[in-house]
């Protein structure tokens, strides 16, 4: 099949809501990725944050496998143990309790709200249901966590929304404006991504952390992009050392696979029993496998790497021209340009070059295992596009 065929098929028969780039993703190997008449990109991508160590790497494909040829599915009735020792290794690496799985970053979040809200019913009863996010924010994409993302625009063609959230600006004094005696959570992105890798300043989220803890109100934190080594920690919360009650994750957490993981520390464990929630896929046992290949080389020369490779693009980046700023941490990096992100992005393409974007900013999200020679060939690109 030719490309123009690809396309003209994906027009007719799939709902239109991808603004798609005009490449075609066949095949590839590491970070260099390729179409099926052999054209070859450099993935600064990672099909957003979520092929941790890149495509086809061998260690992930044989445990899937492996795990196939048993069963590739066993529902939630009975017991599996790739689920069960993946459970185990969350726990014992982030220091939580309990572990729910679903099938992506938006149902790990809706997993987190409805948990906050059974947790304040059986403390405090009703009415204490309230969460409060941040402007700008972006938990996904279902009724519940649209509601919670802080952005009206998303909002407008999905009305009424879910009730109970409140939206604050991202410092201590907008958090605490928006509590109130109804309040059971806040919910919180440490590195707004999708927003323009913002991150949130240190010390008002210490302060946020504090007022919570004080007042029984729950510290959520949507780890679901910056999870899972992307930031140079395994969990992003562990750059502002906090210490939250629930903790979601996805993207990267099965390399590749669908996977979603809402994490509950000391307080929350109990907030869930049988029948408050469940999920027919989540925690399948091949996905569960996969997962469990990359969490346990989540270790920590790994992570210093990503740090030291974060440290090492932010440095050139930034003397890029055209380049006003760059933000973010470790392999999640945010390039605020003076042109306009998606032509950019287009024009990097075309070069052999896959980036994001960011509301208007520029958005680098390489494989945690990318090389130094594609880094250097990715930036040589970038720079002679934005220089242009």
């Amino acid at each position: 099949m030719k490309f123009d065929e690809l396309k003209e098929k994906d027009k007719k028969f799939i709902a239109g809501t991808y603004n798609r780039f005009s490449a075609e993703i066949f095949e590839g190997q590491g970070a260099t990725l390729r179409s099926s008449d052999g054209r070859e990109y450099i993935d600064f991508g990672s099909g957003i944050a979520v092929n941790s160590f890149g495509v086809n790497d061998e260690e992930w494909k044989n445990a899937v496998i492996e795990q196939l040829n048993r069963v590739q599915h066993a529902c939630n009735l009975y017991y599996t143990r790739p689920q069960a020792e993946l459970a185990e290794m969350l726990c014992k690496k982030t220091g939580a309790k309990k572990v729910f799985f679903s099938n992506s970053g938006a149902e790990a979040n809706e997993c987190a709200i409805k948990a906050a809200r059974k947790y304040s019913f059986d403390r405090y009863g009703e009415g204490r249901f309230r969460i409060v996010t941040l402007k700008n924010s972006f938990h996904g994409r279902t009724l519940a966590t649209l509601a919670a993302t802080g952005q009206p625009a998303m909002h407008r063609c999905f009305k009424p929304m879910l009730e109970g959230f409140s939206y604050a600006d991202p410092t201590f004094d907008g958090v605490r404006r928006q509590c109130g005696e109804g309040t059971c959570a806040v919910m919180l992105e440490l590195i707004q991504g999708e927003s323009g890798v913002n991150p949130l300043d240190a010390e008002e989220v210490k302060k946020i952390e504090s007022f919570c803890k004080k007042r029984d109100i729950l510290l959520i934190i949507d780890e679901v992009q910056t999870g899972n080594g992307r930031t140079g920690k395994l969990y992003a919360y562990e750059h502002y050392k906090i210490s939250p009650d629930i903790v979601t994750t996805a993207k990267g957490l099965a390399g590749g696979l669908p996977l979603g993981a809402t994490m509950f520390f000391d307080k929350t464990e109990n907030a869930f029993s049988a029948g408050d929630h469940g999920s027919t896929f989540g925690g399948n046992p091949v996905v569960c496998a996969g997962a469990l290949s990359i969490l346990k080389r989540l270790d920590e020369k790994l992570l210093l790497e990503v740090q030291g490779k974060g440290a090492y693009m932010t440095t050139h980046l930034s003397r890029i021209k055209n380049v006003v700023r760059v933000t973010g941490m470790g392999l999640m990096l945010g390039l605020e340009i003076t042109k306009n992100a998606r032509d950019i992005a287009e024009k990097c393409l075309e070069r052999g070059l896959i980036v994001l974007t960011a509301k208007d900013k520029l958005r680098l999200l390489p494989p945690l295992t990318i090389g130094k020679g594609e880094i250097d060939a990715g930036l040589k690109i970038l720079n002679e596009v934005l220089s242009e």
